[in-house]
C-alpha cells in the first residue's frame, strides 16, 4: 500500500478503500507474505487490452471527451448521473 500511496499521491485510507473495492470485484488479487500484502492484477491480459482500447479511443477523439458539455470536467454530478442539473 505504501508504494501505491507514494506513486498516486493519495492518502493511505483512500488507496486502501479503492484496493478493497477492486479486490471485491475480482480485479485485483492479494498475496500475504509475512506482514506485507502484495497486490496484482487478477486478469492482467484483459486489463491491458482494456487500457489499450481506452488509449485508442482517446487518440481518435482527442480532447472531445474532456470538452463534452454533458460529461466534461465542468459538468455537474447530477448531469453526469442523468439527473437534472
Amino acid at each position: 500500500m505504501v508504494d501505491l500511496t507514494a506513486h498516486l499521491g493519495l492518502a493511505q485510507s483512500t488507496v486502501s478503500k479503492h484496493v478493497a473495492c477492486l479486490r471485491e470485484c475480482g480485479l485485483v488479487s492479494a498475496r500475504t507474505q509475512g506482514r506485507a500484502t502484495h497486490y496484482s492484477l487478477a486478469h492482467p491480459e484483459a486489463t491491458l487490452a482494456l487500457l489499450e482500447a481506452a488509449e485508442q479511443l482517446l487518440e481518435l477523439t482527442g480532447e472531445a471527451v474532456a470538452l463534452c458539455p454533458n460529461y466534461g470536467t465542468g459538468a455537474s454530478a447530477a448531469t453526469m448521473s442523468g439527473g437534472v442539473a
